[in-house]
């Protein structure tokens, strides 16, 4: 038996509606509808300037383009630093996914433990982290198709060293952002830099860019810097002191080889070294001296009593001023002299030399005897139109100046005297080359450089060129049977050198 009462027979459905009650709800409706239509209307024309800057303000981003970092190239165009493309890894991490299986393989690829990956993204930022920077491309890729909502990626570059320990002192590196921090990268970080681009993009709340809005600025690359370096002369530099070094269990050494006609740097090496790709935390520019040894480019930043080594720049003035010849006769018998109150000796008693045995025995007595008949201020001039005591004209950070006391400042004659055989002052390995380059190039002083260049270069004359020759031939003899350095002969090459010996204080 049904109590629901037939639809004809139900009052409230039978009695008839008052006609304002139906003209009241359309009229509401239309008058809803309305509203909508204005409110559109006012979003999307009249005040959609308004609109677009509060949502370009909340969704919108400037996304900066990074300008690839210049090269820094050997003499053949060789890379000694370069930049190379890879990317960013970032989350949001209010909107991750958190698959458990996608996190872990995530945390695989980029080689970090579940606890540390879980540090980056464990809070419920609203804004992006960044998990790990310069990451490789097959990497990246491997990380794109896991599509883990919430993780994007950015452009980025890093720094590649090539060639790696024999070349880091010189080169330098640079901070993770690539901002030069040492050596050349410093030095010419304003050119090798670059200027980076902007973009002004859309994104969604997961970080992914929708569209790009107004015009983008393009990044410029940075400038290439040509070095005067050779990377295989340099490599191989590098490759013999360090055998030597670990040879004569020294704490370390130094090379720096010069083409004496341009004054081109061919190879400036230090050992021991480091990996240039290892970078170091940043280095404020006041702590840059408190360097670890391994990370200081010796040739330059170092200073020394060169000892013996000046004792032939001495015998070229002498030599040009016309006060000796190569075969003019020096007692140095018994192999010491008193002067001034101080005693100079020889190793061992040599008698009477010539002037080229003085160089080949590095006779002190004989170069004293013949340092004498130059006045201070003829024995200052000479090593001061050599460079001593003034700071090498080469772009490096940290390049010493060394000390050279002036005449006025009362030289005795201990002072002259042990001036003559490279006491009393310091120089650099780079001022003590520099200066060797002059007898080399037969008395004329060219300035180094680390830059290539082709045009041909004009030298300063500092001695003449047949003093030059004679000391030259000195040299030959004392690198030669009988020298002091005849391991030094290399077959199939004419080879001149000195030895030099110093106190060093520890």
């Amino acid at each position: 038996m049904s109590l629901t009462a037939p639809y004809s027979l139900s009052p409230l459905l039978t009695s008839p509606t008052p006609i304002w009650r139906s003209k009241l709800i359309v009229a509401a409706l239309a008058l809803a509808f309305t509203a909508l239509g204005a409110r559109a209307a006012w979003v999307q024309v009249f005040g959609n300037d308004f609109f677009q800057r509060k949502g370009e303000v909340r969704f919108g981003h400037t996304q900066e383009l990074p300008a690839s970092r210049g090269r820094i190239l050997d003499r053949q165009g060789a890379a000694l630093a370069s930049s190379v493309p890879v990317q960013s890894i970032w989350a949001l991490p209010e909107d991750m996914e958190r698959d458990p299986a996608k996190l872990e393989r995530l945390a695989q690829l980029l080689g970090m433990s579940m606890v540390e990956l879980e540090e980056k993204i464990g809070g419920d930022e609203s804004s992006a982290v960044r998990i790990k920077r310069h990451v490789e491309a097959p990497v990246a890729l491997q990380i794109a198709a896991l599509r883990i909502k919430g993780v994007s990626q950015r452009p980025a570059y890093v720094r590649k060293y090539p060639e790696g320990e024999a070349v880091a002192h010189l080169v330098g590196v640079t901070q993770l952002d690539e901002v030069g921090q040492e050596g050349l990268e410093l030095t010419f970080n304003n050119e090798l830099s670059g200027r980076s681009g902007k973009r002004r993009v859309i994104r969604d709340r997961l970080g992914r860019v929708v569209e790009d809005v107004g015009e983008q600025i393009a990044p410029v690359p940075g400038r290439d810097i040509t070095l005067s370096i050779d990377s295989r002369v340099q490599f191989f530099a590098y490759q013999k002191l360090r055998d030597a070094v670990l040879e004569h269990k020294a704490q370390a050494g130094s090379v720096v080889v010069l083409d004496v006609q341009t004054g081109e740097v061919l190879a400036m090496a230090n050992y021991p070294s480091f990996e240039p790709s290892t970078r170091p935390a940043r280095i404020a520019p006041e702590d840059r001296h408190k360097a670890a040894p391994e990370r200081r480019n010796r040739a330059l930043t170092d200073s020394f009593e060169p000892g013996s080594t000046m004792k032939p720049l001495v015998i070229a003035r002498a030599l040009e001023r016309g006060l000796i010849q190569p075969e003019t006769l020096i007692d140095t018998a018994p192999g010491r002299m008193s002067l001034g109150g101080t005693t100079i000796t020889d190793a061992h008693p040599l008698g009477t030399l010539s002037v080229n045995q003085v160089i080949q025995k590095s006779s002190n007595v004989g170069t004293v005897k013949i340092a004498m008949q130059l006045s201070p201020k003829e024995l200052w001039e000479l090593y001061s139109q050599l460079g001593f005591g003034q700071k090498p004209q080469v772009p490096f950070p940290g390049t010493v100046t060394g000390r050279l006391r002036s005449p006025k400042k009362n030289w005795g004659q201990v002072d002259h005297s042990r001036m003559s055989f490279g006491y009393g002052l310091s120089v650099s390995l780079f001022q003590l080359a520099q200066a060797y380059s002059v007898i080399a190039r037969d008395g004329e002083m060219v300035a180094p450089t680390l830059l290539h260049s082709p045009d041909v270069v004009r030298g300063a004359p500092v001695i003449n060129a047949e003093s030059a020759k004679q000391v030259r031939r000195m040299l030959h003899m004392a690198a030669g049977p009988g020298g002091t350095a005849p391991l030094a002969q290399t077959e199939g090459y004419s080879v001149g050198g000195k030895t030099g010996t110093v106190h060093k204080v520890e």
